[in-house]
């Protein structure tokens, strides 16, 4: 039996207010009254996810998907599904959705951001255009359109969007932020002037943070360099107020890694995993993604993106109840959990990325760098790469990217200093892995890759034992997407603009080369 509409109706007006206790009450009062009823059922579940019992309400949604299989309950299961790390299950849920999708706009805008959560891109368009003709308004669903089109590769079409976007809300600052990184602006064609109006229109926080970048990028690309940096340095700055950061935390876990090393390293592992997963790592902007598309453009690679997949994998066999997934306690319990059962997790996350794809894949996380000891351990048939780039250029290139802007792992990228200290950190632990684990990591510089291409792809390639292929050299006709800040670089052949960037910022890097010689780091 099915509860009155106007019970049904009471629930949604209060999940509307975002009344979350009083849709929860009434939530329950309808299933207690009528436990066969879907949308009551869907509604406790989404009134006790939106509360941060994401779980409970996941198993209630999932109850209202048997009693009714609709699209919109199945496109919420998935994005629950993704929020708890459930990858398989979500891509499960998406492929019974479409043989019914949504047919309303939220509907298909959370199909497409799961399918995008899952880095499958090409299959999020079509709901994304689809949300986008069903809402034309939605200026949020207009922006994941736009990004998903630039992340496969349609630069024209991503342009378009952006500025459709800009036409339904001229101070949607993400849109702004977008726009910006497509192409190189050039004198004849460029936002400024409608960056600096949108800048002075910003109602701080966020907003200003985007499009002070965006503002940034596209004077350097103008040729105005100090400008751009003068620029860039006010909105990291201002950000960098707001955040409670201090270095002290991030030393904490470096600290944690080399000291619980001895114990992972004399732990038996049990039941190893025999696949040979590339891992791409090292300090973000330093050429990673470059690497990953001359490896994926080998026949028998292909990438996985950016996995989380490690991390999860030693967050789950510590089974600290942190918040965070790499914290002090966390590695420490993680050095003594069973190494085999991390690798076989690890390899059971990744492959719900793998779809019909066969052969051995990349995961280019550059975080890995901080697991690197569990890596060499529990997947011992894995080979590592990473990458090193001049440590100025590094420290530029961090305070240039806006990272997830919500996540607490990159903080320390808004302040010069902040980012010297970590790249000392960098350091020590590579040398750190290269004593413990000697042949396990190639150290790939980048200016060396840029120089001489074919030898150190030749290189690269012998140590990821793989045989010798040419496509690997036309790395930017990979036509696979890329969702990461170098989409636009890696469509282009090798090129050598991004070396010795810092040069024509010496003066305001003072204070960085300083503690560099102080810390014996070489210039």
């Amino acid at each position: 039996m099915k509860a009155e509409p106007a019970r049904i109706a009471a629930v949604r007006r209060a999940f509307a207010r975002r009344d979350l206790v009083a849709a929860e009450q009434l939530g329950a009062s309808v299933v207690a009254a009528f436990p066969e009823d879907a949308e009551g059922r869907f509604l406790l579940g989404m009134a006790r996810a939106e509360a941060g019992r994401v779980s409970v309400g996941l198993a209630d949604i999932a109850q209202a998907v048997e009693i009714d299989p609709r699209g919109d309950y199945r496109a919420q299961l998935a994005r629950l599904q993704v929020m708890l790390r459930q990858d398989g299950a979500a891509a499960q849920t998406l492929a019974a959705a479409e043989r019914a999708p949504p047919d309303d706009a939220l509907g298909r805008d959370t199909m497409g951001c799961v399918y995008a959560r899952l880095g499958e891109h090409a299959a999020s368009v079509p709901h994304f255009r689809e949300a986008v003709r069903l809402a034309p308004g939605n200026a949020s669903f207009r922006y994941n359109l736009a990004a998903a089109l630039n992340f496969i590769g349609d630069i024209d079409g991503a342009e378009a969007a952006a500025e459709a976007l800009l036409a339904v809300d001229p101070d949607y600052a993400r849109g702004h932020h977008l726009l910006a990184s497509l192409r190189k602006q050039t004198a004849a064609s460029n936002h400024v002037k409608r960056l600096e109006a949108a800048l002075e229109r910003a109602d701080g926080g966020d907003a200003r943070l985007l499009i002070g970048y965006a503002l940034a990028k596209e004077l350097d690309d103008l040729g105005e360099q100090q400008a751009a940096f003068a620029r860039l340095a006010a909105t990291n700055a201002e950000h960098r107020a707001r955040l409670p950061y201090t270095f002290a935390r991030d030393a904490a876990n470096f600290d944690a890694i080399e000291r619980v090393w001895p114990r992972v390293a004399a732990a038996t592992v049990n039941r190893a995993a025999q696949d040979s997963p590339i891992f791409v790592i090292g300090m973000p902007r330093t050429g990673t993604t470059l690497v990953d598309r001359i490896l994926s453009s080998h026949p028998a690679v292909w990438s996985a993106g950016e996995l989380q997949a490690m991390p999860l994998a030693v967050k789950m066999a510590s089974g600290t109840r942190s918040r965070t997934v790499l914290d002090v306690d966390t590695i420490e319990a993680g050095a003594t959990a069973d190494l085999g059962a991390i690798g076989r997790d690890y390899l059971a996350r990744a492959r719900t990325h793998a779809g019909a794809r066969q052969g051995r894949f990349t995961d280019k996380f550059p975080g890995n760098f901080q697991y690197a000891g569990f890596i060499a351990r529990a997947l011992p048939q894995a080979r590592i790469v990473c990458l090193r780039r001049h440590p100025l250029d590094t420290v530029l290139a961090n305070f240039r990217n806006l990272f997830a802007i919500s996540s607490r792992y990159y903080d320390y990228s808004y302040d010069l200093m902040d980012i010297a200290r970590y790249y000392v950190r960098f350091d020590r632990l590579m040398a750190f892995w290269r004593e413990a684990l000697p042949g396990r990591i190639l150290e790939l510089g980048y200016e060396d890759l840029v120089a001489n291409q074919e030898g150190e792809t030749r290189a690269l390639l012998a140590h990821c034992d793989l045989p010798w292929d040419e496509a690997c050299l036309d790395f930017h006709r990979n036509t696979a997407p890329v969702s990461t800040p170098s989409a636009a670089q890696v469509r282009r052949p090798m090129y050598k603009d991004a070396v010795a960037r810092w040069k024509a910022h010496r003066d305001v890097l003072a204070p960085v080369i300083a503690y560099f010689e102080a810390e014996g780091i070489a210039i």
